[in-house]
């Protein structure tokens, strides 16, 4: 039987957050620059522990991409996956997906990033993913669709994708708190590249 791995993306695969790297490029700048005056007491929460990741991620949802046409978000979320994520991606942890992938393990990224930009560049690497999903309603972004793919929630979308009791092992790869849970399920855990017993 094949193994199961199970990768978070910012931080993990990547040497940094790539959300608001994405919003920087997504939102139009005039908006930019009111959204930065309107969520700096939400980011200045955040930063002082005042406030939840996804509250925080929500509000910046919601002042940077409602109402704005979810064609353009989405093409815009296939530019950023092509020219962007390639210079911010971690080599061992790439090696270490290709491993996986190469062996014929199933390979799932399992991240609270959005999927404007994380489906495009999951197809483009053939592995699977369950993400933060943006709803739209008549074309236009309303914001979240659902839960943030985050904590608990990583390890129900994984429940959702398959029955883990099919593979042989399970390896899951995480960088925060909000990938414990997912680490707990894993037979074999790395967090921040160092395997944990």
């Amino acid at each position: 039987m094949p193994d199961l791995a199970l990768f978070d993306f910012d931080g993990t695969l990547t040497t940094r957050e790539t959300f608001p790297d994405f919003m920087r490029y997504a939102v139009a700048r005039p908006r930019l620059l009111a959204g930065s005056v309107l969520l700096a007491p939400v980011v200045f929460g955040y930063r002082r522990g005042w406030i939840g990741g996804n509250p925080t991620r929500a509000s910046i949802v919601q002042v940077g991409l409602r109402g704005v046409e979810a064609a353009r978000v989405h093409a815009l979320g296939a530019t950023f996956a092509r020219d962007i994520l390639p210079g911010v991606l971690r080599p061992d942890a790439m090696a270490r997906l290709a491993w996986h992938r190469e062996r014929g393990d199933r390979v799932i990224v399992v991240s609270g990033g959005l999927d404007a930009y994380l489906l495009p560049w999951c197809e483009a690497q053939g592995v699977e993913l369950a993400c933060s999903v943006l709803a739209e309603r008549n074309g236009r972004i309303t914001g979240y669709a659902g839960a943030q793919c985050v904590g608990d929630e990583k390890v129900r979308r994984v429940h959702a994708l398959c029955d883990r009791t099919t593979y042989a092992a399970i390896h899951a790869y995480g960088d925060t708190h909000e990938d414990h849970a997912m680490l707990a399920m894993a037979h074999h855990k790395t967090y921040r590249g160092h395997a944990l017993a």
